[in-house]
C-alpha cells in the first residue's frame, strides 16, 4: 500500500473534524475506565512494571540465547521456527509455506507484524486470497487503509462510518446507530470465511522461551477460530515478544490488558504449544526487520521491551488531533515515532517525530516503563544529523543559541512591533495559521534583565524564613522578554522570605530549544555558558519548571568524571522550580498568605508527568495562598505549546489548545493559574483570541501579590 507523504497525511487528519472528535472521545473513555480498574484491582503498577522491565531487559541482553531456548522447545512441542531477517523474507516464507500446500485461501488475526512487513500486499501479489477477521482490521482492509492504533485499528471510524463500509460489502442497509445489528452482519459474513481458511495466520502478544508457548489476547474470539480450523497456523512475531517462563507471561498480560483497553481481565487468552493434532502444523516466524540495529543502539534498546499496548497513544495529545496515520507507518504514538526508523528507515520518521510536544505522559503510562521522550529526542537529533533542518530552523536555533544576536535582535523587534502592539499583545493586519486562535505576545518595553533589581532582603513579617540565604534566580527566556513581571514576582517574594536574590546578568537560555530541536551539542554549549552562570549559591531558582527540568537534566549531557559532569551535577542539585523552593525549602506553613479568591489550576505537563507534581502546588494555592479551587478537567493534558511544535505545526497546536479551553469552560473561573512561562503565552493567547474572559497568571504572581498585602498590612 503506497504511503502518501507526511505534509499529505497530516493535512488531510487536521481537516478531518469528525477524527478528532471519535479520537477525543476515545482517549477520555481509555483513561477513565483505566485509572477506575486499576483503583479496583489489586495490581501495584509501578512494582509491576518495574518487575516486567527487569525482565524484558534481560531478554533484550541475551536475545539470541532465548531464541535458541525457544526454538528448541517448540520443536519439541512438534512446532517450527523460521528467522525471518526483514520483511521480504518473513513474506517469502509465508509463500512457500502456502504454495507447498497448495493453499490459496488464508484467514487472518491482527497482527502489526504482519502489517509492519506488508504481508496482506505480499500474499495478494503471489496469487492468495487474505481476509482478515478481527473486526477492526477487516474494516480497514475493506477500506483500503492502514491500521490507525495498535490495538483499535478502525478507532478512527465513527459507527456511521463504519456501517457504510459493512453495508457495501453486505449488499443491504446497516444501521449507524446500531452497533450491534453491524456485528451480527459481520458475524454472518465471516463465518464462511473461516470454514473455508486453509491456513491461520496470527500474530502473537508472548512468547515463552522454556516451553514454546505461544500467548495470544484478544476480545472478540476470532484468533481462536483462526488457530484451531485451518490445518495450518503461522504465528508471525517479533523476536522482542520473548519471555523466560510462563509466570513471566502471565506478567505481561496483567499488564498488557489494563494498559491496552482499560480492563482488569481480556475475554480471551489463549495458550498454544504445539499444533493440536499430528496432522496440524504449527509454524512461528521470528521476525528482526531493523530490531537487531534497535538492540545494539544505546537508550533505543529499552524500546524493545515494549508489548505492544498502545497507552502511549491514548495518552498522546497530538494524536488526539491527528490521529494514527499521520504518526507512523504502522505503529503509532511515541512507540512509533521510536521505532519506526528502523523498520521503515529515518526518512519515515522525519515528519511524524516533529509531532512530539514532550509532554512525557506516554512513558507515566507505559507498562514497562520505556523512555520514550528521550528516544524520540535521540531520533530527532539523528533526523536533524543525517537529514538537517530547514534553513528557518536552522537559522532559529542559531540565533537563540548565542546570547549577544538574539538580545540584540529582541530589542530591534521590540522597536518594531510598535506599531502592531495592542496591550500585551500583537495584533497583525491579518490573521492567518499562525495567529488565527492563538494572538502573539508583545515583547515587554524593558526586558526584566534592564529592570531595577533589588538583591537584598526586605524586612517584614515574613523575613526570616530564608534569612541568610543567598539564592541565583534564573529567569527564562520568555519570562525574561515577554512577562518580566513574573520575574519580579518571585525575586519580591523570596526577598520578602529574607534571602539575598542574585540575578547573574550573563544567562542566557539553559538550551532546552536546543536539546527539542535535535541539537544536543548547541544545547551542551548553552548548558555550560548556564552552569557558569549559576555556580557558587546556596540555591538557584526559576519560575519556569521547564527550565528545571532541563538544568536537572544536565548531568546527562556531559560525561561523568570531575569535569563539567560534576559541575552540572552540583547545579542540578540545587535548582528548584518557585513551587516546590516554597514548599521544601521555605516550608511556608498553611495560612501564611491565606487571603480569599477562586481559581482553577492548570498543570504544565512536564511538571505533571516529570517533577511528580500533585498535591503541592494546590496545596500552596489553597493551604497557603487562601484560594478557593475549582478542578480543571484533564488538568494534567497539555496546553500545546510544545516550544517548537505550535509553530512548527500551529494547526496541531491549536486543536490542543481547544481540548484546554473547553475543560477551562466546564469550569466557569475566571481565573487560571499555572506554573511555566510556555503554558502562559499558549492560554493567554488562546483565550484573548477566543474573546473568553479569564485571567492567566503565574502562580507566583499569585503569591508575590498575597506577600506584598501581607507586608503593607492590607486586609486579607
Amino acid at each position: 500500500m503506497d504511503i502518501p507523504p507526511f505534509e499529505e497525511r497530516y493535512q488531510a487528519s487536521i481537516a478531518d473534524a469528525q477524527l478528532r472528535r471519535n479520537l477525543v472521545a476515545f482517549q477520555r473513555r481509555w483513561e477513565q475506565q483505566r485509572t477506575l480498574d486499576l483503583e479496583r484491582s489489586d495490581i501495584d503498577f509501578a512494582a509491576e512494571r518495574d518487575h516486567l522491565a527487569e525482565v524484558k531487559n534481560a531478554v533484550v541482553a541475551g536475545l539470541p540465547t532465548y531464541v535458541d531456548r525457544f526454538t528448541e522447545a517448540l520443536q519439541t512441542a512438534g512446532g517450527t521456527v523460521h528467522r525471518a531477517a526483514d520483511a521480504a523474507e518473513a513474506i517469502g516464507i509465508v509463500v512457500r509455506l502456502a504454495r507447498g500446500r497448495g493453499i490459496d485461501r488464508v484467514i487472518k488475526s491482527k497482527s502489526m507484524v504482519s502489517e509492519e512487513i506488508g504481508l496482506n500486499a505480499g500474499l495478494e501479489a503471489a496469487g492468495l486470497h487474505v481476509v482478515e477477521t478481527d473486526l477492526g482490521e477487516w474494516l480497514v482492509q475493506l477500506a483500503g487503509e492502514r491500521p490507525s492504533h495498535i490495538i483499535g485499528p478502525a478507532l478512527h471510524m465513527n459507527r456511521y462510518q463504519t456501517a457504510e463500509i459493512i453495508a457495501r460489502q453486505a449488499g443491504q442497509a446497516v444501521s449507524g446507530d446500531d452497533i450491534a445489528a453491524q456485528v451480527g452482519v459481520v458475524r454472518g459474513l465471516l463465518r464462511a470465511q473461516f470454514l473455508a481458511g486453509q491456513m491461520g495466520i496470527s500474530g502473537a502478544n508472548v512468547l515463552v522461551a522454556d516451553t514454546g508457548t505461544i500467548g495470544l489476547v484478544t476480545n472478540e474470539g476470532n484468533a481462536e477460530l483462526v488457530t484451531t480450523i485451518p490445518r495450518i497456523h503461522v504465528v508471525l512475531a517479533g523476536v522482542e515478544k520473548l519471555v523466560p517462563t510462563l509466570d513471566d507471561a502471565a506478567a505481561v498480560i496483567r499488564l498488557l490488558v489494563p494498559s491496552a483497553t482499560g480492563q482488569l481481565v481480556t475475554s480471551y487468552v489463549s495458550w498454544i504449544t504445539g499444533p493440536p493434532d499430528p496432522d496440524s502444523e504449527l509454524h512461528v516466524i521470528l521476525l528482526d526487520n531493523g530490531r537487531t540495529l534497535m538492540r545494539e543502539t544505546p537508550l533505543i534498546n529499552e524500546a524493545l521491551r515494549c508489548i505492544r499496548c498502545g497507552a502511549c497513544s491514548n495518552i498522546c495529545p497530538s494524536y488526539g488531533v491527528v490521529g494514527g496515520h499521520v504518526f507512523g507507518y504502522v505503529y503509532s504514538g511515541a512507540i512509533g515515532l521510536v521505532n519506526t526508523p528502523f523498520h521503515h528507515g529515518l526518512e519515515a520518521d522525519a515528519g511524524p517525530q516533529s509531532l512530539c510536544v514532550q509532554c512525557n505522559a506516554c512513558q507515566t503510562v507505559c507498562p514497562v516503563d520505556i523512555p520514550l521522550p528521550a528516544q524520540i529526542l535521540d531520533n530527532r537529533a539523528r533526523v536533524a544529523r543525517e537529514i538537517g533542518h530547514s534553513l528557518p530552523e536552522r537559522l532559529a536555533l542559531e540565533i537563540w543559541s548565542r546570547p549577544s544576536v538574539f538580545r540584540a535582535l529582541a530589542r530591534a523587534t521590540s522597536v518594531a512591533q510598535r506599531p502592531f502592539k495592542v496591550g500585551e499583545f500583537l495584533r497583525p493586519p491579518r490573521l492567518d495559521a499562525q495567529t488565527s486562535w492563538r494572538l502573539p505576545p508583545a515583547l515587554a518595553g524593558r526586558p526584566f534583565r534592564d529592570r531595577a533589581v533589588r538583591s537584598g532582603p526586605v524586612s517584614g513579617p515574613l523575613g526570616k524564613i530564608l534569612a541568610g540565604m543567598r539564592i541565583a534566580y534564573f529567569v527564562q527566556c520568555l519570562t525574561d522578554w515577554l512577562y518580566p513581571e513574573m520575574g519580579e514576582a518571585i525575586v519580591a517574594t523570596l526577598q520578602a522570605l529574607g534571602a539575598e536574590v542574585v540575578f547573574p546578568r550573563v544567562q542566557h537560555c539553559c538550551g532546552l530549544p536546543a536539546s527539542d530541536g535535535g541539537e544536543p551539542a548547541m544545547a551542551r554549549r548553552m548548558a555550560r555558558q548556564t552552569i557558569a552562570a549559576l555556580e557558587g549559591f546556596d540555591w538557584i531558582v526559576s519560575g519556569a519548571t521547564s527550565c528545571v527540568i532541563a538544568i536537572k537534566g544536565y548531568p546527562d549531557l556531559f560525561e561523568a568524571g570531575p569535569g563539567w559532569h560534576e559541575r552540572a551535577r552540583q547545579v542540578a542539585s540545587h535548582t528548584y522550580d518557585f513551587t516546590t523552593f516554597l514548599l521544601e525549602i521555605a516550608q511556608l506553613p498553611a495560612g501564611t498568605l491565606a487571603m480569599s479568591g477562586e481559581a482553577t489550576y492548570h498543570y504544565f505537563c512536564q511538571s505533571y508527568n516529570v517533577l511528580g507534581f500533585r498535591e503541592g502546588p494546590l496545596r500552596l494555592l489553597s493551604e497557603v495562598c487562601g484560594l478557593t479551587l475549582t478542578p480543571l478537567p484533564e488538568a494534567n493534558w497539555c496546553c500545546g505549546f510544545g516550544g517548537v511544535v505550535s509553530f512548527e505545526h500551529p494547526e496541531l497546536s491549536a486543536g490542543i489548545l481547544e481540548r484546554k479551553l473547553r475543560n477551562l469552560d466546564e469550569t466557569g473561573a475566571s481565573l487560571l493559574v499555572t506554573d511555566n512561562p510556555g503554558c502562559i503565552m499558549q492560554l493567554r493567547g488562546g483565550i484573548a483570541a477566543s474573546r473568553r474572559r479569564v485571567q492567566v497568571k503565574h502562580t507566583a504572581e499569585i503569591v508575590a501579590e498575597r506577600v506584598r498585602r501581607l507586608r503593607d498590612g492590607q486586609p486579607r
